[in-house]
């Protein structure tokens, strides 16, 4: 790689990570909402609403395309996301 892609390549990086950071910032306030919710349940079985993930996935792909991003990839970050969230959900949720 030439010195002056170089350049580039790390100036692309800086963004990359502010991005990262801001990301981080939406992922804490998402998990304060996450554990909101966590205690309006009452049973685990509850945790999973099959039909509240088909309607998530479905409404990102619509926004996804209509963004110019490629569904698959935004597919792949929710469902991702989604699951890590159960799991989150699953490993807290007798301990309100």
């Amino acid at each position: 790689m030439s010195p002056e892609n170089k350049k580039k390549l790390n100036k692309i990086r800086v963004k990359l990570d502010k991005i990262d950071d801001s990301l981080l910032i939406l992922i804490k306030k998402r998990t304060s909402l996450v554990k909101k919710v966590l205690k309006l349940k009452k049973f685990k079985y509850q945790i999973v609403d099959k039909k509240r993930i088909k309607k998530i996935l479905h409404r990102i792909k619509i926004k996804s395309i209509s963004n110019s991003i490629d569904p698959r990839i935004t597919n792949r970050i929710w469902v991702n996301m989604i699951k890590s969230y159960i799991d989150y959900e699953k490993r807290n949720f007798k301990k309100k």
